[in-house]
């Protein structure tokens, strides 16, 4: 190539114009191929008629200014890269993508031979060199490039998805038509908006068909996030398992996490682990009013009663729970409360305080010397003395008109429980040398050291131990000696 060929080439190059290639198919893709068309001025020394119809174009190729080779006919090259974008169509033809080749540019040559032209050489460096590309818009979060969409229109389709994973399609088109929000009705609930965590931006780029992604898969790619490094401490109580679920990792998620530990490790306190899971890309921030009715607790009120014994109580007005309207602010990230204050409280229904009579009377522990009798009526169906071979050291009292069974004088209890053939039995010391106890009760009411007054129910009548039938078996002493109740009974 001499000098004046040098110089041709150069001003050629300089006036080369791309050409594109127009498709229309049902979802209107546009395939840009940059081709260049030039004539070269050849040196006058080759310009005689004769010579110059000896002459062959030949065209050399250049992907992105990176020389593929020379060839004989630039349609060859031309078919290939027309055949690889249709293949490229027809897998994205569920897209609308503008599509756009990687520059191809011909630079024609007149030579007298071809023979260093390889044709099939270079039509495969098209065929490894030639990608096929498409514009798409670049969604970014944070500055940060997250994925690209076909277009403006499904970027917005995405943004408004996100949303209606935690609002409804209402509420969504109430706070953009920027009217005046609702009044807020009895146990109801008021979106007063709907935002990103993150600013997002978007910008027009050029990248492989594949790295475009549906509205769908861009959806769930946002939710699920990313990678980001966590640490736990471990903490008194922790155990593998809870420690997964807080962090929302099964538990074989959190062993490979850390190669460490396995199931049968012993946690210590202080322990890192690695806890390392997907945070989405952006949160939605909704925040909305809350107007609920609670209940409001009714308040006890204690009154000391001096004719009542110490220790007993008596409620004399029962209490009623009042009623409240509570209008709440309340922030949700991403479904999940993160904030809930109170704005406002009405009461609809003041609480009705409950009364208690409490008692201050002091038990008299100390008895009497006079026993009551210690049951509802009833008749003695078995007295002090011999029977049946063996010594009977009390009475028993049976069929009483109720079960109940009364302490028969003031004092002390000293013992309240099982004790062999005698069943659950009570004994009361009354504190001036006489003592009594009560036998064979289905059930006891008292507890050792509690101070009763005479009167007062201990027990339930039964057939507890040895014992054919329901009855009270009472025995009396006194300075340690066995009494015969009957001469203390009043």
């Amino acid at each position: 190539m001499n000098l004046q060929f040098k110089e041709n080439l150069s001003k050629m190059t300089e006036r080369m114009d791309n050409f594109r290639i127009h498709t229309n198919g049902a979802i209107k893709k546009t395939v840009i191929a940059t081709l260049v068309v030039s004539t070269i001025s050849i040196n006058t020394a080759f310009a005689d008629t004769k010579t110059s119809t000896n002459l062959q174009t030949i065209y050399h190729v250049y992907i992105e200014n990176e020389y593929i080779g020379a060839v004989s006919d630039k349609e060859q090259v031309e078919d290939l890269v027309n055949s690889k974008i249709a293949e490229v169509k027809e897998q994205y033809k569920d897209y609308d993508l503008t599509f756009k080749t990687d520059e191809v540019v011909f630079v024609p040559e007149q030579i007298f031979r071809t023979t260093n032209v390889d044709d099939e050489e270079v039509l495969q460096g098209v065929e490894e060199e030639y990608e096929v590309i498409v514009e798409a818009i670049a969604l970014k979060i944070g500055g940060e490039t997250v994925t690209y969409l076909e277009s403006q229109e499904k970027v917005e389709e995405l943004i408004h998805n996100l949303k209606l994973k935690y609002v409804d399609e209402e509420d969504l088109e109430k706070l953009a038509s920027g009217e005046e929000l609702p009044e807020l009705e009895e146990e109801g609930t008021r979106i007063l908006d709907v935002k990103l965590s993150e600013n997002v931006t978007v910008a027009l780029d050029e990248v492989k068909p594949e790295q475009v992604l549906s509205v769908d898969d861009a959806l769930k790619l946002l939710q699920k996030g990313t990678l980001e490094e966590k640490k736990y401490t471990v903490k008194e109580g922790d155990v593998l398992g809870s420690i997964a679920q807080d962090h929302g990792l099964k538990l074989q998620e959190l062993l490979d996490l850390n190669p460490q530990v396995t199931e049968e490790t012993i946690l210590q306190i202080g322990d890192e682990l690695n806890v390392t899971a997907y945070e989405p890309y952006i949160d939605v921030i909704v925040e909305k009013e809350v107007l609920k009715n609670e209940e409001i607790d009714y308040e006890i009120e204690y009154v000391d009663d001096d004719d009542m014994y110490k220790g007993d109580t008596k409620v004399v007005q029962q209490g009623e729970e009042g009623e409240k309207a509570v209008k709440y602010y309340v922030q949700l990230v991403n479904g999940t409360e993160v904030q809930k204050e109170v704005q406002e409280e009405t009461v609809l229904k003041e609480p009705v305080t409950k009364i208690v009579h409490k008692g201050t009377k002091v038990v008299p522990s100390r008895g009497t010397g006079t026993l009551a009798w210690p049951t509802n009526g009833g008749y003695i169906s078995s007295y002090l003395g011999w029977r049946w071979g063996s010594f009977h050291k009390g009475i028993d009292i049976a069929r009483p008109s109720s079960y109940e069974i009364k302490a028969a004088d003031n004092g002390t209890v000293t013992f309240a429980g099982w004790d062999g053939g005698y069943g659950n039995k009570i004994v009361i010391n009354h504190n001036n040398g006489m003592t009594t106890v009560y036998a064979h009760l289905s059930s006891i009411n008292v507890s050792v050291g509690q101070t009763v007054e005479k009167g007062r129910q201990i027990g339930v009548m039964g057939s507890t131990g040895h014992s054919t039938g329901t009855h009270l078996h009472f025995e009396v002493y006194k300075n340690g000696e066995l009494q015969n109740p009957l001469d203390y009974l009043n």
